[in-house]
């Protein structure tokens, strides 16, 4: 074989080696970028899955965090109640009364029924503490198995009586800054309400 068709062989095999180097790489790279087209997401499922998936990540990557004291459990039944409240309720009725609201809701199962019983123990005063409405809650039913209220809110500050009334049930009970630090300290164990 001579010299120049060995050159020419050795030419074919190096640029062959190439391509499919060429090709290798590209199927590799269309492979992640497939990969990555396919996990965009955000949301690792409902609401309340996404948020325990936070608090796991954020108490991970605390060094601080005490294990012995964390209570996701705690959270968890927190967040069914709020989902309760929010989803498993009738607003029976919203009037606009001197200074603010006055809401009607019923629950539409006895596990919302139950969360609002919690949820009303505590909401009134973190409401208060942060806006400084004033928000009465009523139990319509002697034994409050329907799960009956009545919530007056109200405020001092002219305003935001409009604000309040456009808010309306869902609004007020979601209104605020204190959700999430309080969600964060009942995962740590370090619930200020032991009765959720």
């Amino acid at each position: 074989m001579s010299i120049q068709k060995l050159s020419f062989f050795i030419f074919i095999i190096l640029f062959a080696s190439l391509l499919n180097i060429s090709y290798s790489t590209e199927k590799t790279n269309h492979h992640q970028k497939m990969q990555m087209a396919k996990s965009p997401l955000t949301e690792a499922g409902n609401d309340v899955f996404g948020t325990i998936q936070e608090v796991i990540t954020k108490l991970n990557a605390d060094a601080n965090t005490d294990w012995s004291k964390v209570d996701i459990e705690a959270l968890r039944a927190h967040l069914v109640d709020m989902y309760e409240m929010t989803i498993n309720i009738n607003v029976i009725s919203q009037e606009p009364i001197k200074d603010g609201l006055k809401v009607k809701v019923e629950a539409t199962t006895a596990r919302a029924s139950a969360a609002l019983k919690r949820v009303f123990s505590a909401h009134p005063m973190m409401l208060e503490q942060e806006t400084g409405w004033i928000m009465k809650v009523e139990s319509l039913t002697s034994d409050n198995t329907k799960g009956q209220y009545l919530l007056t809110i109200t405020t001092t500050s002219s305003h935001e009586v409009d604000k309040i009334r456009g808010l309306g049930y869902i609004g007020i009970m979601a209104y605020g800054n204190h959700h999430q630090p309080h969600h964060w300290s009942m995962a740590k164990g370090s619930n200020p309400h032991s009765h959720h």
